[in-house]
């Protein structure tokens, strides 16, 4: 590399030092510790310029203990210094954990809950709700700053706030809410929006669980402590833009938040969370002894058709109808069906059979729950009362 180009790097990685040195945030972050101990590794005193060699050294003076591996700064000057050296061919970076911002992080169990919400990192200190509004959740992606940490929808007053409350309790690094889109009047009356600030302004009562001033048709909390909730209030500023839906505006207001520059809240851990269980299907199931099932669709009568038949093979029941639920009514009705997955089963079957039906897609009855990974013979290659039990509820 010419002298004309690394002198040119040189001075740029100089600035950006200038402002990692500068930053009170930086002295608190890993990307800044980071870099000092890359500097160590990778560019020898004897070989940096005095001003350097002074950087490195009043940088040191300011370092605090680190608060948070990356702060998620939108020019994280850190990094920036190492890879301008290197690129300018300075130094030849050999080991660098300077930064993590370049990369969304995913945290496992992170967060705790599900729900329709997209994470883009864990340090970022802002959260993005969208309330009824979908269509923006795309949006927001694409413009996203590295302010925001997660955004997501919320529909409803209740359990959607629960969730919301406890997915971003279980993130220390998130310290705004920005609360954007159409509130849901429109849709089903719920105005999670309304209820949401309501429960940031006021609280909710401590023996019924009701957010106070909400407007929606039941703001209840019923699977939150009242502790979350005051914890939520002291920790989480919510910023109301209900009604907004232009990106750069939230975008710009994402930005502002984050240079309030705060540092990770209080971590709470004293909510209940429940894990969930995963999901299975047995190797072996037990054969329902009130018989089985074939499922037809008659597409010419435009009906669906329910087969009965005994565990002998013998046809003993046909309930014929348009809709799924005029099917499985009377098969349970008259005891076709005795166990719970048998059950569970029929109604998966009968509304596949009912989708084919109204949309003309094809429809091959499945293998039982515990075959899906063997070869299946469609029911349309045996007779229609062949009685045998391949492809059979």
């Amino acid at each position: 590399m010419n002298e004309g180009k690394e002198g040119r790097a040189m001075e740029e990685a100089l600035r950006y030092f200038r402002e990692a040195v500068d930053a009170k945030k930086c002295s608190h972050c890993g990307c800044f510790h980071g870099l000092l101990k890359a500097i160590d590794i990778n560019f020898p005193e004897s070989d940096r310029p005095e001003v350097f060699n002074r950087l490195v050294k009043t940088g040191r003076e300011r370092l605090s203990d680190v608060r948070y591996d990356c702060f998620g700064c939108e020019i994280c000057y850190p990094p920036a210094v190492l890879n301008t050296l290197e690129e300018g061919g300075v130094i030849h970076v050999v080991e660098a954990d300077s930064c993590l911002s370049e990369k969304p992080e995913i945290r496992e169990g992170y967060p705790p809950l599900a729900g329709s919400y997209k994470v883009l990192r864990y340090h970022a200190p802002v959260a993005v709700c969208t309330l009824n509004s979908d269509e923006l959740i795309d949006p927001i992606a694409a413009k996203a700053s590295s302010d925001i940490g997660i955004f997501g929808s919320l529909k409803t007053e209740n359990i959607g706030i629960e969730r919301m409350i406890q997915n971003i309790l279980a993130n220390p690094n998130i310290r705004f809410l920005i609360v954007c889109g159409e509130d849901s009047r429109k849709a089903v009356g719920h105005l999670s929006g309304q209820s949401l600030l309501a429960l940031s302004q006021n609280g909710m009562d401590i023996l019924s669980g009701q957010i106070i001033g909400a407007l929606g048709k039941r703001p209840v909390l019923k699977n939150i402590s009242r502790e979350a909730v005051d914890h939520f209030r002291r920790n989480v500023a919510v910023i109301d833009l209900i009604g907004c839906s232009n990106m750069e505006e939230i975008v710009d207001k994402a930005r502002a938040c984050a240079e309030l520059n705060p540092m990770p809240g209080e971590p709470f851990s004293g909510e209940r969370i429940i894990k969930p269980l995963k999901g299975y299907i047995p190797r072996k199931m037990t054969p329902d002894p009130a018989g089985y099932f074939i499922v037809y669709v008659d597409r010419i009568r435009r009906v669906l058709s329910l087969e009965h038949y005994l565990n002998d093979g013998v046809l003993d029941v046909v309930i014929e109808g348009e809709k799924a639920s005029e099917l499985y009514f009377p098969a349970i009705e008259r005891g076709l069906v005795s166990l719970l997955d048998h059950a569970c089963y029929v109604g998966q079957e009968l509304a596949r059979a009912e989708h084919a039906l109204l949309t003309g897609e094809p429809y091959t009855q499945d293998a039982a729950p515990e075959q899906e990974l063997l070869p299946s013979m469609p029911v349309d290659d045996c007779s229609a009362n062949c009685g045998c039990k391949r492809n059979t509820l």
